[in-house]
């Protein structure tokens, strides 16, 4: 069974990190990025000129391979990642070299513990490379990591619809959505603070625990998050939180 977890904006670099070369691929969308204005920069991100003159330094330092990397699972500090422990024992290491797998819009699909520098990008800046947008840029690449899975083994998506529709629409169908609600006064309701947080607390989880079959995902119990069989299908499993 094979995990898909978005990206993050933020980023906090607790770690000695490594320098690492670009794939050609990453490497054509930073020569995009860094030949652009600032005034560029600002339409591309919708930041601010302050952002922009820090996004410009980065991207220069990038180009002259000045920065460091460090494994993504680490580095990356939203809210989903922040409800991880990233201190993670050699077996959890193992486990997640093999099933857990990060979507990027600068590196593709990698895995958790690849190796990224501090950068800026998702699927909604508005950037032309190879005069693709970048999911479409992208797209090859990642129904490429989806055919390369055997048919049997389950992909488990985590992902919000940003990252999922840079899958071709066929594809993208065939992976398993997890969906996280809270149960509060009789009512279910769901929103991104939710999701985030129920994706965190469930991959911690599905790590500590070495979770690799549907019927023992179905099982986790985390965070006061419990499977709901009666909301969930094939292609939907549903968790709620009763608050």
């Amino acid at each position: 069974m094979k995990f898909l977890i978005p990206t993050a904006k933020e980023m906090q670099v607790r770690e000695q990190g490594n320098y690492l070369d670009l794939t050609a691929k990453s490497q054509a969308i930073l020569e995009v990025l860094a030949q652009a204005s600032l005034a560029e920069l600002e339409r591309i991100y919708a930041i601010k000129p302050e952002a922009a003159k820090k996004e410009a330094n980065r991207l220069r330092s990038l180009q002259g391979r000045q920065v460091l990397s460090y494994s993504a699972l680490t580095l990356f500090n939203g809210l989903m990642y922040r409800q991880i422990d990233r201190n993670l024992t050699d077996l959890d290491k193992k486990f997640t070299r093999e099933h857990v797998f990060i979507t990027s819009a600068f590196y593709g699909i990698i895995n958790a513990l690849d190796g990224i520098a501090e950068h800026r990008l998702d699927f909604n800046c508005k950037v032309m490379v190879d005069g693709q947008s970048l999911k479409n840029y992208w797209r090859p690449a990642y129904d490429d990591f989806i055919q390369s899975i055997p048919e049997n083994e389950p992909i488990i998506s985590l992902l919000s619809s940003e990252f999922e529709s840079v899958f071709s629409p066929k594809l993208a169908r065939s992976l398993i959505r997890l969906v996280f609600q809270e149960k509060k006064e009789g009512k279910l309701k769901t929103h991104s603070t939710i999701s985030k947080k129920g994706r965190g607390q469930l991959l911690n989880q599905i790590i500590k625990q070495k979770i690799a079959t549907i019927p023992a995902l179905k099982e986790l119990e985390f965070a006061g998050f419990s499977y709901r069989s009666d909301l969930s299908n094939d292609k939907r499993l549903v968790f709620v939180k009763t608050v």
